[in-house]
Formats: structure tokens, C-alpha cells, sequence
């Protein structure tokens, strides 16, 4: 098992992964603006190779997140999610415009799709990948990828501001039980 460094290091181990292309090429056929497929889809495949684990693990969902502030309508979402299954029936996409979903969220609007993810609950969660105009892969990590790499869940700097996040980030750890996948988190002190 070569080791990982940096993110040429990331991007070339998913490059090598066959699904993962399929999932970013059929992701990336909808043609959306500021695309990317992110959060458990890039932390699980990190953690399971880092585990030696050769059996990918299973996604609840594959987050597809855009930045379109010229429709936000949520049926629009619903509707590009039916698309994918269509394409790939056997995966469970999730998509998401986040110019709208700070309405959801209820905080102030997001300036763009890695805006959005820098505000997702843990740094090892804030991650994201998209295809260039050449079709190469290009990953975002608004947190660095070292907390990945170490095996360190913490939440994002937007997410420690307030007692209120700090206890949906808390909620989080139980509900997700990563630790019962990937022996070597730990969650960092407080």
C-alpha cells in the first residue's frame, strides 16, 4: 500500500478507482455549474484504503452539491436526482443546489459550492471532488487533508462557533459510529 501525502496523492488513488470515475463522469454529465461529488464519498474511500479495507463501504448517499442561484427551486434537485438513476440506477444520489440551501440551513447564503462545504459539520466531511475541462480529477478540501489522513474528526471552524452546531456535530458522531468502520478515528479534543 503506497502511502498518502497530499492531494495529487488522493486524486490519483480515485483516479484508479473505476466506480468512482463512473459516479464523477455521470455526475459530471448533468453539465451543472460549480459541481462536485463530496463529503462521504472522498472521506470513505480515504479511510477504507488507509484500513487496508478492499471492500468499499457502503453509502448511505452520494452528495452531488451545485451552485446555480438562477433556479433554486427544490423540485429542480428531485428532478436532476432522478436523472442519475436513471444513469445509475443502483446508486443513492443525493443532489443539492446550495445556493438555496441556506434557506434550510437558516444562515447567511453561501458564496459557492466550496463555500458550502467549508461549512459542513467535520473537516474530514468538507471535502469535495469535481472534473476539470479535461476530465482529470480535482479535489477541494477547504480544511486540508490532514485531519483525513490522520484519522482526526473535528468539526469545521463554522461549526465550533456556536453551541447549537457544536451539538448537531455531537448528534453526528453518534448517529454515523464511524469509529465502528474505521478503528483508527479519533475525535479530537474540544
Amino acid at each position: 500500500m503506497r502511502k498518502l501525502r497530499n492531494d495529487r496523492d488522493i486524486i490519483e488513488l480515485v483516479s484508479e478507482d473505476e466506480w468512482m470515475m463512473k459516479i464523477l463522469h455521470t455526475a459530471g454529465s448533468l453539465g451543472l455549474p460549480d459541481w462536485w461529488v463530496c463529503a462521504g464519498f472522498v472521506r470513505s474511500k480515504v479511510w477504507d484504503y488507509l484500513h487496508g479495507y478492499t471492500e468499499r463501504f457502503a453509502l448511505p448517499d452520494v452528495d452531488v452539491i451545485y451552485f446555480d442561484p438562477s433556479i433554486t427551486d427544490e423540485a429542480v434537485e428531485k428532478e436532476l436526482e432522478q436523472k442519475l438513476r436513471s444513469l445509475m440506477p443502483e446508486v443513492p444520489w443525493s443532489v443539492k443546489n446550495e445556493a438555496r440551501m441556506h434557506l434550510a440551513n437558516e444562515i447567511e447564503p453561501y458564496a459557492s459550492a466550496v463555500d458550502a462545504m467549508s461549512k459542513f459539520p467535520e473537516t474530514v466531511t468538507a471535502l469535495g471532488l469535481t472534473l476539470d475541462e479535461r476530465k482529470r480529477v480535482v479535489l477541494s478540501a477547504p480544511h486540508g487533508i490532514s485531519d483525513l489522513l490522520e484519522f482526526v474528526v473535528r468539526p469545521t471552524p463554522y461549526f465550533e462557533q456556536s453551541p447549537e452546531l457544536m451539538a448537531i456535530f455531537e448528534k453526528r458522531l453518534v448517529q454515523k459510529n464511524w469509529r465502528s468502520r474505521w478503528s483508527k478515528i479519533e475525535v479530537a479534543a474540544r
